[in-house]
């Protein structure tokens, strides 16, 4: 056994190594109102076998997280396909108020109301359970997990991996 002190880490080291990690590539959608709404997101992973469930890291300025907070909130996670990569243009920054996000696709609903975008690997119904506020004043995601009721699966294909510079930012 060594006496070794663990050593810290450069940065840059860090993000190098946690860019590294391999992720899918989700969108989520759900509806507030009348409006749909959606965010691209790649920190999402199973979460449980009964119920089954998924978690997502939200950024604290995502409108995603606030509409979570509500009690019942509903949201359909879909899973791209690897030949979806021209989607990320699209969903990977919030779409403006009045804006339909889906302009151009043809989408169907879950039962909850969520778009359910065509030709991905599949997609999954969530309930959010209550958040559970971070004990760290710093932390710049908030995990949600979501129960999953319903879910769909599309064509048998590779779903989207990702792999990022650095795993220190988007």
């Amino acid at each position: 056994m060594s006496d070794a002190q663990p050593q810290t880490a450069p940065t840059e080291s860090i993000g190098t190594v946690l860019g590294r990690v391999p992720s899918g590539l989700f969108i989520v959608t759900w509806r507030e109102g009348d409006a749909d709404r959606t965010m691209l997101t790649s920190w999402l992973m199973q979460a449980g076998f009964e119920p089954p469930a998924v978690s997502i890291a939200v950024g604290q300025d995502r409108q995603f997280l606030k509409a979570a907070a509500v009690a019942g909130f509903q949201f359909v996670v879909n899973l791209l396909a690897d030949s979806q990569r021209s989607l990320l243009g699209r969903f990977g920054r919030p779409s403006q108020n009045g804006d339909d996000p889906f302009t151009g696709l043809a989408i169907s609903r879950s039962p909850c109301g969520g778009a359910i975008l065509p030709e991905t690997v599949g997609w999954l119904e969530c309930v959010a359970r209550p958040l559970v506020p971070a004990d760290d004043q710093q932390a710049d995601h908030t995990i949600v997990i979501g129960d999953i009721t319903v879910a769909g699966s599309g064509p048998a294909t590779a779903p989207l991996v990702h792999l990022r510079k650095s795993g220190l930012h988007y």
